[in-house]
């Protein structure tokens, strides 16, 4: 898919000097939407947050318009801002001018490598922070529609574990998810070492605990959700999920378990294998199939 020939980052701040100039030209200039970022003080982390919020056309004209709301939710190492630094917000520009989506909000907060999940020894609760303070507070400010056949989640890598993760266990809360390279594990090595350098052990310790707490890893991974008695409202769930068949982290096997598990319990989904790797290029490949999914559910009036 073709991107703008106007930078994302770029295009941002032409659109709010226009708009500050009160120049005639600015709507069609600016006519794809505008991105937002800041940070929310959170009471829970302690500290401040950034994301990003981006937003369709026309938001600021129509105040009493409420819409769709998006969650993303980022991969590890990345931040609040990759949907501008990837191009995934051209793309969804694209997307709109083209007439395959239609006007939603996406809110993007910086995860940091929390997975999203409270850490096991209760100092980061991102979870908590997620769900209690977010969510809420940024649907009042964006006008979100704030009920759950209009809110959908999206994440790619660690921001598809998260996402997985917050729909399979809130299925109450969100009417699709959508999730690229998901860091689904399926076995940990017995040993896990969480003091060697680069390891899975090191990288998964902050959140998972050091020595590694095997029995709270499995309590939030997506399988144990897949496996316990919600069945029933997973099937309402819209699920689509998408992995390289080389996955340079062995994610397509994760990936292929949880396909195996949703079948073998009767819960709707569409789950993909494509040629290539662990990387943006795949997830900006697939990224307006993720996108269209969750739309084609919260964007039905």
């Amino acid at each position: 898919m073709k991107r703008s020939s106007i930078g994302l980052r770029t295009r941002v701040v032409v659109c709010l000097a226009l708009a500050a100039s009160g120049l005639a030209f600015v709507p069609s200039l600016c006519a794809q939407g505008r991105a937002e970022c800041s940070v929310i003080n959170s009471q829970i982390l302690k500290q401040r947050v950034p994301y990003c919020a981006f937003l369709p056309p026309g938001f600021h004209k129509d105040k009493s318009r409420r819409y769709p709301v998006l969650y993303y939710l980022h991969g590890l190492g990345d931040n609040e801002q990759s949907l501008l630094n990837s191009g995934g917000w051209d793309l969804i520009s694209q997307m709109r001018s083209e007439g395959k989506i239609g006007d939603f909000i996406i809110l993007a907060p910086s995860g940091g490598a929390t997975f999203y999940v409270n850490s096991e020894n209760g100092r980061l609760r991102y979870e908590d922070f997620f769900l209690q303070e977010f969510m809420p507070q940024m649907e009042k400010k964006y006008r979100a529609e704030g009920t759950r056949a209009t809110r959908g989640i999206t994440g790619v890598s660690m921001g598809g574990y998260g996402a997985l993760h917050y729909a399979f266990k809130y299925p109450n809360e969100f009417a699709a998810v959508s999730a690229e390279m998901p860091a689904l594990i399926f076995d940990l090595p017995k040993n896990l070492n969480t003091s060697s350098d680069g390891g899975l052990g090191q990288l998964l310790a902050p959140v998972f605990g050091s020595p590694f707490n095997r029995a709270y890893f499995n309590r939030n991974n997506v399988f144990y959700f897949a496996r316990a008695d919600n069945a029933e409202n997973l099937k309402r769930l819209k699920i689509w999920f998408a992995v390289g068949s080389n996955d340079d982290y062995g994610f397509e096997v994760g990936a292929e378990k949880l396909n195996q598990l949703l079948t073998e319990r009767g819960i709707a989904h569409d789950f993909h294998v494509y040629p290539g790797r662990h990387s943006i290029e795949f997830a900006m490949q697939h990224f307006p199939d993720a996108i269209q999914f969750v739309w084609n559910t919260i964007g039905k009036k």
